[in-house]
């Protein structure tokens, strides 16, 4: 049920500002209220819920100083990431990043923009898992609610899309061809787009996003 409301949110299915009740949650995933308060609790501390008790809880807005944090520990590690995986010789992992690619494509030509983001989470979780740290991905996508929901809202602008595939395909380009310097650069241009829009993002949907 947690990670179901966390995607929900971050899906932006349960909007910034939407009430959640304790009691109609319960009754739609079947379960007592306690998991449900246990749940919020722990989107409370994630920043994607605001509860206020003894009175009602709500879907956080986007946070962009948040936001930015979680940029900024993402690029970090995913630089160290791509650094790594371009110093070692792994056709399989490239194999499966270019299948990656092409089933989000895909998702993309369909206009399916939930499987273009799992697509998306795939092709880095996989990239974590191949150099090593599957558990910092993990951590990442704890502290990453407040700027997935950002780039959920930017993915529909015109062209976003496809800078997406372009992007990831430069990635594993410099991944196979063995150069780290290339692979960390092109992570680095890839992870820059969301945040150089928030101007843009916070003036399309100003009852979503704050800061």
């Amino acid at each position: 049920m947690l990670d179901d409301l966390r995607e929900r949110i971050v899906a932006l299915d349960l909007p910034p500002g939407m009430l959640l009740a304790r009691a109609d949650l319960a009754a739609s995933y079947g379960v007592s209220q306690t998991p449900v308060r246990d749940a919020l609790m722990r989107l409370e501390e994630e920043g994607l819920v605001d509860v206020f008790p003894q009175h009602k809880t709500v879907v956080s807005r986007i946070d962009i100083a948040q936001a930015r944090q979680a940029h900024f520990l993402r690029r970090a590690i995913e630089l160290e990431v791509a650094r790594t995986l371009a110093a070692h010789d792994d056709a399989a992992l490239v194999k499966r990043l270019r299948a990656t690619i092409v089933r989000q494509r895909a998702a993309l030509a369909a206009g399916d923009y939930s499987d273009f983001v799992a697509c998306d989470q795939s092709f880095h979780r996989q990239m974590y898992e191949a150099a090593d740290v599957p558990g910092l991905w993990e951590e990442v996508r704890r502290r990453s609610g407040h700027l997935d929901r950002l780039r959920r809202l930017h993915l529909p602008a015109e062209g976003k899309g496809d800078a997406i595939l372009l992007d990831h395909a430069r990635i594993v380009d410099a991944i196979a061809k063995h150069d780290p310097d290339a692979a960390q650069q092109r992570v680095r241009e890839h992870l820059s787009g969301t945040l150089l829009q928030v101007d843009a993002i916070r003036a399309r949907h100003p009852d979503y996003v704050t800061n």
